[in-house]
């Protein structure tokens, strides 16, 4: 249009000029009549500065056309301005809705928007930054400014990492190509929170993903969530090797039965899921090759190992102390940052043999657990459950829930193995209901949200009223329970201090430290299956007086040793003193510098790698 406005201008100059010159009016310069080419400068003067008419002389025909010239010039001028003005606009109108392609590269690129998108980018912010000019782009069905307003009102500034956020249908092969997946280095697939079938939009986005016309030849590093079992198959299908997947019920409810069963081991998953502290590393150390891993164990001090990682892709843990490591193992370890897995040079570890007193671990007898509340992961933890207690366990369930899941429950129930199952229809925050259960002759109590029927906060606030009445039946009664409780919203859980449960679940902050974690090591996936399942080494904290006398201080490099004549990997330990400590951790440290020496108490715990 201003292509147009020009040559309209132009033709309407040159007519004037064109009639100027050939008429009576004609200016005279040094007794000749003015030329075309001086009467169009003097005409485009005055079309552009309407001031310079003022200073012309000459018949009144030629004063009355140079007035015209000037009005037209102040038309063509005002309609310039306008259309410039309104192609800025345009173009700012474009760019905020999100339209324009993304041109970095080596980015995380994040497909999709729900609460935990908070999470993964304030992970992800404290895991780059030791990288150069870090990158986040986001994609999602979401006005660009509304993203931007909760990532800034949630998280504040995000430091040297940048956040992108367009606006499109990560299920559109054409949006995708706005966020530039071909470029990027991972990308991370959340679910919508408002969908009855959230697991299909994630297949349907691997599938766009995958089989776009444009699609890089390297394979993609694609993380995404999946809810339900039943889908888990189908997803692997569609992205195999290049999508790893997080069942996040399942996740969740596995963590739940192990948490349950120990205090303070929720604290240890966070620690080792989330960037801040210490994580999990791969790394290939030449200096290992041809020892066995109970050498490696002993080979750093600031890191701990947990592991090996195959040359051809196995992945160990905890395996025999016998193994020998070979080129192109890497061992898995904890550590506070890739830099700090570095070998030791300590040779002389100060082991003392004489702290070491190994006494065996307590029979084990048959456990009393208590559900309060209900959902769909509740079946979950159900059957893992069974797989840890000893025979002849009883489980108790108290739940408001409709009579076809009261008789999935019941059915559930008579095919457990090792405890019995008894269920109660009432309101799990009703006092006088949880004042008649036996809650003193329970060894485990959990609280599920109703998030298969209630919103999150009127889910969380149910659980937090139950949670307030279960402590004031425990001061009044002089009683200890131990509680792991279940929060769907992370800020709740600060709400949710003041009742001093032993753990806290928060559904979606652990899904969301998975996702963020696999997006910077897809293999880490494996890791964390090992560790979540009933079968292999899992996590374990175990009364530190079964491994050593409690009479002396020692260095962790004797618990070590003590743990390793059982079978068994030491990681960490959880000092009683601290566990309602906040600012220490609740007294869990994982990888604690070996050459240190403790002071344990009676109450103590050493965290470790065990089969049971």
């Amino acid at each position: 249009m201003i292509g147009l406005l020009f040559a309209f201008t132009a033709v309407v100059l040159f007519v004037i000029a064109t009639v100027l010159i050939n008429s009576p009016a004609v200016p005279i310069e040094n007794n000749k009549p003015m030329g075309l080419g001086k009467a169009l400068y003097i005409i485009l003067l005055r079309t552009l500065d309407p001031g310079t008419m003022a200073g012309d002389v000459g018949p009144w025909s030629f004063l009355f056309t140079m007035l015209g010239v000037t009005l037209f010039g102040l038309f063509v001028v005002s309609i310039l301005i306008g259309l410039i003005t309104s192609g800025i606009e345009s173009k700012l109108d474009e760019l905020r809705k999100g339209r324009s392609g993304v041109i970095e590269s080596n980015h995380t690129v994040i497909l999709g928007w729900s609460s935990q998108v908070f999470t993964i980018i304030s992970e992800l912010m404290v895991a780059n930054e030791n990288a150069k000019k870090p990158v986040i782009a986001i994609l999602a069905e979401k006005d660009k400014v509304e993203m931007e307003d909760e990532i800034r009102d949630r998280l504040g500034s995000t430091g040297k990492t940048r956040v992108i956020c367009r606006s499109g249908n990560p299920i559109e092969m054409s949006d995708l190509q706005i966020i530039n997946p071909q470029e990027s280095r991972s990308i991370v697939i959340l679910a919508p929170e408002d969908s009855d079938d959230p697991d299909s939009h994630v297949i349907k986005t691997i599938l766009a993903l995958t089989n776009h016309p444009e699609r890089r030849p390297e394979p993609y590093h694609i993380v995404a969530e999946i809810h339900s079992p039943q889908n888990l198959d189908v997803a692997k299908m569609v992205g195999g090797d290049e999508v790893e997947l997080v069942l996040g019920e399942d996740l969740i409810a596995r963590i739940s039965v192990q948490t349950c069963r120990q205090s303070g081991l929720s604290v240890v998953y966070t620690e080792l899921l989330d960037f801040d502290g210490d994580e999990i590393y791969f790394q290939t150390e030449p200096g290992l090759v041809g020892k066995t891993f109970a050498e490696a164990i002993m080979s750093y001090e600031e890191s701990a190992l947990m592991g090996l990682r195959k040359a051809n892709g196995e992945i160990l843990i905890n395996p025999p102390l016998e193994s020998l490591i070979a080129t192109g193992d890497k061992v898995i370890a904890i550590a506070r940052d890739d830099d700090a897995v570095v070998l030791s040079k300590t040779t002389d570890y100060q082991i003392d043999e004489t702290a070491i007193q190994l006494r065996a671990p307590e029979a084990k007898v048959p456990e009393k657990t208590l559900i309060l509340g209900w959902n769909q992961r509740g079946f979950i933890i159900m059957s893992e459950l069974d797989n840890y207690v000893s025979p002849n366990s009883e489980l108790t369930i108290v739940a408001d829930v409709e009579e076809s899941v009261e008789m999935a429950i019941r059915a559930l129930g008579e095919k457990m193995t090792n405890q019995s199952l008894s269920f109660t229809q009432a309101d799990t925050t009703d006092r006088q209901v949880l004042e008649s259960l036996p809650l003193e002759s329970f060894a485990h109590i959990i609280t599920l949200s109703y998030s298969d029927t209630l919103e999150i906060q009127a889910a969380d606030a149910k659980t937090l009223v139950t949670l307030l009445h279960l402590r004031d039946i425990s001061e009044k009664s002089q009683v200890g329970f131990s509680i792991v409780s279940e929060m769907l919203d992370t800020r709740n859980r600060e709400l949710a201090s003041v009742t001093q449960a032993d753990d806290f679940i928060v559904s979606d902050k652990l899904i969301s430290l998975m996702l963020s974690q696999l997006s910077e090591n897809k293999e880490l996936g494996r890791v964390f299956d090992d560790l979540f399942q009933s079968e292999g080494s899992e996590i374990y904290l175990k009364p530190i007086d079964e491994y050593i006398r409690l009479d002396q201080p020692v260095n962790f490099y004797t618990l070590l040793k003590a743990a390793s004549q059982r079978g068994e990997l030491a990681i960490g330990y959880r000092l009683q003193a601290h566990a309602q400590d906040r600012e220490n951790g609740f007294g869990v440290k994982v990888n604690p510098k070996k050459s240190e020496r403790i002071q344990f108490g009676p109450l103590d715990k050493l965290i470790v790698l065990a089969e049971d």
